[in-house]
């Protein structure tokens, strides 16, 4: 009870307060499912892990990945009494590992997650350029669909945050819809003997020279599982409903990617070679095959809602660490104003609005194209920034157990195992960049580098704050208590 009475004396007033008690589990469910961008992940990322990863080995890995998820997850929900913060795993490693590497953390997310937003943004246009060329003869360049599509994020970003939900929801449903359709049609028309059985033999998954590249493909189509933490301060009944979102969209994922992943190598003796071949193609010419032409067009359409969501998921995700921030005192204290009726930060999320514009601007002037320059290059960026605060929250949740004294198999074991594993996946994202790039580029293969000056800087700015704010350092990634 001592902690709880300390905390809340620096509960902020309701005018700093986000929405508490709005979302519920299917609320939060819908919007990190969205991030993750199920259609998107398998029209755009599957082909690649097929292609260029482990091959017949695919599903295994999934699996794999997914069990490193659960493992995290076990700790990290078991430390969600202790955080209902919008700033979700800043706030995770101030408790565990202290407020210079929280902070840390924290500018990390921040800028992950504005690259993500700017990243999907350039995806959006590209594939929305071409399907407007192709079924209404219009021809507009695609910084201006990503534009019209920013605002519509931002839009929606400035409402009541169950308004988000509701549409993520509905775009979740009907990309689900039409992937599913596509695997039940290749099972149908191939057979249930089709499905290799060897996926899922170690031999397979662990391939030597390419399990790290299969390990990175994996976890991209898991990106944006994090975000159950982000929602908690909105949550109803926070320690039960994050946990319960967190397992349910961790499996969810997880059981979509692996049963798509198995329908598609089921499609011909060769389809790692297909993949390989022809990345960008192979699910529509599955689509085309085994459904036919109108559900690839429905395809090309959910494509396009699939990535406007995961861009409206990680630009409420950049807004709350923003919002957060200013309100610790991290950032200006503007970022911590909130609309007086929706209750959402809205200076916060305006301020990501202007900045993934400006990033999508500066590619649009230098003549850069959206995918091969833009997506690609602030994907990986965002991606490595998540595996590092994602690593390091794993530690912080071990030691925050360790130092009450608490040991356990969801204290100390889950945790301690998947340090383990997501240090490894980073330790292979980090050697493989150019594969989650897909460009030779040394200036964009270069760009983890700034996640190091982003630690050096908010260890610099928490250092300065402790010696001349130590009311301000002190309340740093503060727990609201109901």
């Amino acid at each position: 009870m001592a902690e709880r009475t300390e905390t809340s004396r620096s509960l902020p007033g309701k005018e700093t307060e986000l929405a508490q008690g709005s979302l519920g589990v299917s609320h939060i469910v819908f919007m990190v499912m969205a991030a993750v961008a199920p259609a998107g992940g398998a029209v755009a990322i599957l082909p690649l892990a097929i292609g260029l990863g482990v091959g017949v080995g695919t599903p295994g890995m999934y699996v794999f990945v997914m069990a490193i998820m659960l493992l995290f997850a076990v700790g990290f929900t078991k430390m969600v009494p202790h955080v209902h913060n919008a700033g979700a795993f800043f706030a995770y490693i101030v408790r565990g590992l202290g407020r210079p590497l929280g902070l840390a953390g924290a500018y990390i997310a921040t800028t992950a997650y504005l690259a993500l937003s700017a990243a999907t943004a350039g995806a959006m246009g590209f594939f929305a350029a071409g399907s407007a060329n192709t079924f209404f003869g219009i021809d507009l360049p695609w910084w201006v669909y990503t534009l019209v599509g920013l605002v519509g994020v931002f839009a929606l970003g400035y409402r009541k945050i169950t308004l988000a939900a509701k549409v993520l929801g509905v775009a979740l449903v009907l990309e689900l819809l039409v992937i599913l359709v596509l695997d039940i049609a290749i099972v149908a028309d191939r057979g249930l003997g089709s499905l290799p059985m060897s996926s899922f033999s170690p031999g397979e998954i662990f391939v030597p020279g390419v399990v790290g590249v299969g390990m990175i493909f994996a976890f991209s189509c898991y990106q944006g599982f994090e975000g159950t933490a982000i929602y908690a301060e909105e949550a109803k009944d926070p320690e039960r409903t994050v946990p319960r979102a967190t397992y349910l969209s961790m499996g969810f994922i997880g059981v979509f990617f692996v049963l798509t992943s198995w329908a598609f190598l089921a499609t011909s003796d060769d389809a790692s070679g297909a993949a390989a071949e022809n990345p960008g193609g192979f699910a529509f010419a599955l689509s085309d095959q085994f459904v036919g032409s109108a559900w690839t067009k429905v395809l090309e359409v959910l494509i396009i809602t699939s990535i406007f969501a995961g861009m409206l998921a990680f630009h409420n995700a950049a807004a709350r660490y923003m919002f957060a921030l200013g309100r610790d005192g991290f950032l200006p204290r503007q970022m911590q104003t909130i609309h007086p009726q929706h209750q959402s930060p809205v200076l916060a999320g305006a301020t990501a609005f202007v900045i993934e514009t400006v990033l999508v601007l500066g590619f649009v002037f230098a003549g850069l194209d959206p995918l091969t320059n833009l997506s690609s290059s602030l994907t990986g960026f965002g991606a490595v920034g998540l595996m590092v605060l994602i690593t390091t929250t794993s530690l912080a949740v071990l030691v925050f157990f360790a130092r009450q004294g608490i040991y356990g198999w969801a204290q100390t074991v889950a945790p301690g195992l998947s340090l383990i594993g997501f240090g490894t996946i980073t330790y292979f994202a980090l050697s493989n960049f150019p594969a989650i790039t897909g460009t030779d580029s040394v200036i964009i293969n270069r760009m983890p580098y700034l996640h190091v000056l982003t630690v050096v800087i908010a260890i610099a700015v928490a250092l300065r704050a402790r010696s001349e704010r130590p009311e301000t350092y002190a309340n740093m990634g503060r727990t609201l208590v109901d």
